[in-house]
């Protein structure tokens, strides 16, 4: 779905990204991951074209750059790591924003069923009349992640999910709800790529793991393949030890 080849990305004389190459397939859940300043963000946007670079990113076969815009936000959302705190707009109005591309004047049916459904998935339904100003950073993390879901409800096929940190704020149960709702939306052959800073918890979701470090790729690979006590360790500077998760088995990670 998505093909990025020897990316780098430098603002001045900074070099934040080095010679990165990304290949997402259908139905991937891929989680970026790495220590402060390692340029997942960066990455994040070049992949997403918000942000250009010199070399090329291939969506569907096609330079994401000649997608007409109008027509790419059908098939691409993104959920930014930092979202105005000053929206003076009650919370269904924000959810709406989702739908633009599909109406001129004003939303049709489909646009509120789109909008009703995942306010209740994100668990803000009870919400919708509020004043965004008046949330919580966490109900206001849940509002976008909303918005975002409900721009890409629509019958095209092999659509994908651009996120930045979309745990921020979130309590165990949202943070885990939200990771459920991306989940569900890559097994539709679908495809997310994820900023994350919780490793355990991108190892229970994920189906690829992309590790980075000071602009370099560390490892990619399955959980399994890249979260191995040497690789965690030179990336974080810090020591872990590596075990099987009660569960899932698959590896948690345990720091110290």
């Amino acid at each position: 779905m998505i093909k990025a080849h020897q990316i780098s990305y430098q603002q001045k004389e900074f070099h934040i990204l080095d010679s990165v190459d990304v290949h997402l397939g259908y139905g991937e859940f891929l989680a970026i991951v790495g220590p402060n300043g390692a340029g997942k963000s960066s990455l994040l946007s070049i992949l997403a074209n918000e942000v250009k670079s010199k070399h090329q990113v291939l969506f569907k076969d096609k330079n994401i750059s000649e997608w007409k815009v109008g027509e790419l936000s059908k098939h691409k959302a993104k959920f930014s790591q930092h979202n105005s705190n000053d929206i003076p707009l009650e919370v269904k109005d924000v959810v709406m924003m989702g739908r633009y591309p599909y109406f001129d004047a004003q939303p049709a049916q489909e646009d509120y069923e789109a909008m009703n459904s995942m306010m209740y998935e994100t668990d803000i339904f009870h919400l919708k009349n509020r004043e965004y100003n008046t949330l919580s950073g966490g109900e206001k993390q849940r509002v976008h992640l909303s918005r975002v879901m409900a721009q890409l409800q629509n019958e095209i096929a092999h659509k994908v999910l651009f996120l930045d940190e979309p745990l921020n704020n979130l309590d165990v149960k949202h943070q885990y709800k939200a990771l459920e709702i991306i989940k569900k939306f890559t097994k539709k052959n679908n495809s997310a790529i994820v900023v994350l800073h919780d490793l355990n918890l991108a190892a229970q979701y994920a189906d690829k793991i992309l590790l980075m470090k000071s602009g370099r790729i560390a490892a990619c690979g399955t959980p399994e393949e890249v979260f191995t006590a040497e690789n965690i360790s030179e990336a974080y500077n810090f020591p872990c030890t590596i075990c099987d998760h009660p569960i899932t088995g698959r590896p948690m990670i345990i720091f110290g």
